[in-house]
């Protein structure tokens, strides 16, 4: 024998101990059968079947030294929850799994669960991603992907940062559909987002049902839609958004994490009718072993097949892949050895739920599965109480074929342009955290309609009229042909809006016909809203109660205390002078009496009763000093007033109007024309409209005789502006009508309404702010038509807030001697209230000095200096003994001038 055919002995005995250690070891191995359920005729099946093939080759490749091994039994769900069920019923008892993938919808997912639950079977769901499939509910029951209540959160930060207050959502009538649509109603409550409609739509719809549910949703104000549907019905539904010009500006789309993660499986036809739609997904890293995996998974899909369409790395394949992963880990862990089912009945029949036996190991794979942690291709694999842990999600914009990242968020960080943004050091959350969401925190997106203007404008109506421009006034740019509105009514809008939480995109549409006129009465503007014409009215609307029954006004925008101030005084004198003074003193009803007669006494100098401490006098001379200045200041203005020419007009009551058939003029286009009708009952044919305040100056200069009027009803903020230009020939005489004021207005039940009326209030309240606004369109206003009187709009004149500084001075000197004198009587008579028991309560000691404080303080200044000889000394219980003669006397010489004295004696036993 050569050497060369010694050698080649030696590898072939070499080679066969390989073959055979090899067969030996592979003997060794712990086989554990592991049950597949997809939907293997749909793409998302046969995706997540390639995934999963891939995912237990690559598993065994890296960890070759793992002595147990997945086994997969594929079955095919068709699509359909029986299906389903029976495909996993084959499973556990004809092949004994111990564990099963899939399936891959909630419907399905929800009974298997079921099933796991009684076989003690692990189910590990992929995609079924229905937030009420949780362990409390199905404790064998595991999703490895994140339930759909995780993304809301987003979702509605989302819609706050583009400042919309009003979402419809659209789901698909199934489980998967409608249980999202349960979380989103909390969410959008916690963020005032109000859900107007929502529409539900079967996956079996016809075209023309879908149609026609489109068309009723044009109909609608709202035009923001949030879409929650599989991609299968998503296909058909966008393709019908567009053909129903739905995909076009002025609308606003976005899609849900399910639909977002499966655009990769859709035609690039439907995709182009997807322009500019929203969506949010989880974010997956870009690694260099995904890459790796794309580049063989592709190769692989492809291998000998002919145009075979590829797609691109779907979320749902990589969770299926990461769920055979965390599996095998698991299986490993357990320190499985041999495992069988425990039968619980034997049948013929394969699909018999009684004859389901019970895994050994269910339990422990479960709980080992549950602590597993990895790096997985779509992330890190984490489970919490048996469902993926959420991360950051991506907020995408389709433009083309292509899904351009706009954004990112996250519960800690919020919303952010770029992913480095949301991963900061330890997630520390700082106070911009907690500020309003914002879009500029958002990449620009491309809207429907290929624009950058944001959709969901608010339709605000104003009102197109001639005349009193300084409230409301449009003009037309001659170049463009576009409205420019301005005036008193829109700069406090405004200011409104920029008080507001949130950005407010808004459009002004005059109420006008094709040739620029007003279309109609201010009532009929209104009344837009109801007819979904316009989102509000922004002008010079009043509120009165008929509109109100078919639109929301926010708080008005436009339209004592002395005499508080005055009896507040009195009570302090009465608390520093009842203790010592018996001009205080007396019955509970002589005391109240006295308290207010010697209130307003002080404003005139006329009370009677003498102030003994010099406390009283400190608040007296501060509180006489304002009301000379406050008396002195009326006295000029009135005088002003009463030197004044004043118009006598001829009659300044309705009823006269009435009787000599006068002719009556009021505003055309206001509420006033009805309120004269139908309140006053004046003959309609005796109304005359007029526009502008020259047309009022020539109709009360003509008279009722001779083609004018004899008076004009209109509101009050108009008549002022009236008599500020022709103030010295007219007169606003009779009764005042009140209304709540103007406000703006918006269609029932809109949530902006509190939102707007919140920010009136902060607008109106700036006194700076209101009087900046009121002198640009009122201040010119100042002089009357014959010139021959000045009357400006701004004039000052007296009210309480005049004397503001002055009350407050009078009010703190009350206060501080009032905190003077109870600190002084705390000090003398507290030790007095130790006579109650140590054991007795605060409340006791406290009434101890409550007596005493009605009691006369006998050893007071004022008391003192009244004893004589002739008079017994006071006992110590502060009562004395008798009065003198002299005492009597007195005593019945006052009371015969009206009881204005009580006497000393007398006076306590009323106590």
């Amino acid at each position: 024998m050569t050497m060369a055919n010694l050698n080649h002995l030696l590898f072939f005995f070499l080679f066969l101990l390989l073959s055979l250690l090899g067969k030996q070891s592979m003997s060794d191995d712990v086989v554990v059968r592991v049950g597949v359920v997809l939907d293997l005729n749909s793409t998302k099946g046969e995706v997540a079947k390639s995934y999963i093939l891939m995912a237990v080759s690559d598993f065994y490749a890296v960890n070759s030294n793992y002595r147990t091994r997945l086994s997969l039994f594929i079955r095919d769900s068709k699509d359909d929850v029986i299906g389903a069920a029976c495909a996993a019923l084959d499973l556990m008892k004809n092949e004994n799994v111990h564990a099963i993938i899939g399936p891959q919808r909630t419907t399905e997912a929800k009974f298997v669960a079921k099933l796991g639950e009684k076989a003690h079977v692990p189910i590990l769901s992929f995609s079924a991603t229905s937030p009420f499939l949780s362990p409390n509910h199905h404790p064998f029951f595991i999703q490895t992907t994140q339930d759909d209540s995780a993304q809301v959160k987003a979702l509605a930060t989302l819609i706050q940062a583009y400042g919309w207050r009003e979402v419809i959502t659209i789901n698909e009538d199934t489980d998967y559909g409608n249980d999202l649509i349960l979380c989103l109603i909390d969410a959008f409550q916690e963020v005032d987002v109000r859900l107007p409609y929502r529409s539900v739509i079967s996956p079996s719809s016809k075209e023309s049902d879908i149609l026609k549910e489109l068309n009723n949703l044009k109909e609608m104000q709202t035009r923001i839609f949030l879409v929650h549907m599989r991609a299968s019905l998503a296909s058909k539904f966008f393709v019908l958004v567009k053909n129903s010009r739905m995909m076009s500006e002025g609308y606003a789309w976005i899609m849900t994490q399910g639909l977002s993660s499966s655009l990769d499986t859709i035609d690039s036809k439907v995709l182009d009718s997807m322009q500019g739609v929203l969506g949010i997904r989880p974010y997956v890293q870009i690694s260099k072993g995904l890459e790796d995996f794309e580049r063989r998974w592709k190769t692989n899909l492809t291998s000998g097949k002919a145009n075979y369409k590829t797609f691109g790395l779907n979320l749902i394949g990589l969770q299926a892949y990461d769920s055979i992963w965390a599996l095998a880990m698991a299986v490993e862990k357990a320190n499985i050895d041999n495992s069988s089912f425990l039968k619980q009945n034997a049948r013929e029949s394969k699909v018999d739920l009684a004859a389901i036996g019970v895994s050994e190991i269910g339990l422990r794979l479960l709980n080992t599965i549950a602590s597993t942690r990895f790096q997985g291709l779509s992330g890190k694999f984490y489970l919490v109480k048996g469902q993926l842990k959420a991360s950051t999600f991506e907020i995408f914009n389709v433009i083309g074929q292509t899904k351009r990242i706009i954004g990112y968020w996250n519960t800690k960080k919020g919303l952010s342009k770029e992913v480095d943004d949301i991963y900061t050091i330890a997630y520390s959350v700082s106070k911009d955290n907690l500020k309003q969401p914002s879009k500029d925190n958002l990449k620009q997106p491309v809207w429907p309609g290929d624009t950058t203007n944001q959709p969901k404008k608010l339709r605000i109506g104003v009102p197109a009229r001639d005349g009193f421009n300084e409230f409301i006034k449009v003009e037309w740019c001659p170049r463009t042909n576009k409205p420019k509105v301005s005036g008193f009514s829109i700069d406090v809008f405004r200011a409104v809006l920029h008080m507001l939480p949130f950005p407010l995109p808004h459009e002004f549409v005059p109420y006008v016909t094709k040739n620029g006129q007003s279309a109609g009465t201010y009532d009929e503007l209104l009344y837009q809203i109801k007819l979904k014409n316009f989102d509000a009215v922004v002008g010079d609307t009043t509120i009165v109660a008929n509109r109100s029954s078919y639109v929301d006004f926010t708080l008005p925008y436009s339209e004592s205390a002395i005499g508080a101030a005055t009896i507040f005084t009195g009570l302090v004198t009465w608390v520093l002078e009842h203790h010592v003074n018996t001009k205080f003193r007396g019955p509970p009803d002589q005391q109240i009496g006295t308290i207010f007669l010697f209130s307003f006494a002080t404003l005139t100098s006329s009370y009677r009763e003498k102030v003994v401490t010099n406390l009283s006098r400190f608040v007296l001379i501060i509180w006489a000093f304002m009301v000379l200045i406050l008396t002195q200041s009326y006295t000029a203005s009135l005088a002003s007033m009463l030197t004044v020419q004043q118009l006598k007009p001829e009659f300044v009551d309705v009823k006269e109007i009435k009787r000599n058939g006068y002719f009556v003029g009021y505003h055309n286009d206001s509420f006033v024309r009805e309120l004269l009708i139908k309140q006053f009952n004046i003959d309609e044919s005796k109304l005359k409209p007029y526009r502008t305040p020259e047309e009022y100056d020539e109709a009360l200069s003509n008279g009722t005789h001779n083609g004018g009027v004899a008076a004009i009803f209109y509101e009050i903020p108009y008549i002022k502006l009236f008599l500020s230009k022709y103030g010295s020939r007219y007169a606003m005489v009779g009764p005042i009508y009140k209304t709540d004021g103007f406000g703006f207005a918006f269609p029932r039940g809109s949530p902006l309404v509190s939102y707007i009326s919140r920010a009136v209030l902060n607008v109106t309240e700036d006194t700076d702010k209101m009087t900046g606004i009121m002198r640009k369109y009122f201040e010119s206003q100042t002089t009357c038509v014959d010139g021959s009187a000045e009357i400006s709009t701004d004039s000052p004149s007296l009210g309480v807030y005049s004397f503001g500084g002055l009350f407050i001075i009078a009010g703190l000197t009350s206060m501080f001697s009032l905190l003077i004198h109870v600190v002084k009587f705390l000090h003398f008579h507290w030790p007095t209230s130790n006579i109650v028991p140590a054991e007795g309560s605060f409340w006791l000691k406290l009434i101890e000095l409550v007596k005493h404080f009605y009691q006369k303080d006998q050893c007071s200044y004022p008391f003192r200096k009244n004893e004589s000889p002739l008079n017994p000394k006071i006992s110590p219980d502060g009562f004395g003994a008798s009065s003198s003669i002299d005492d009597k006397q007195n005593h019945s010489r006052t009371s015969s001038e009206g009881a204005d004295n009580v006497d000393i004696n007398d006076d306590d036993e009323n106590l």
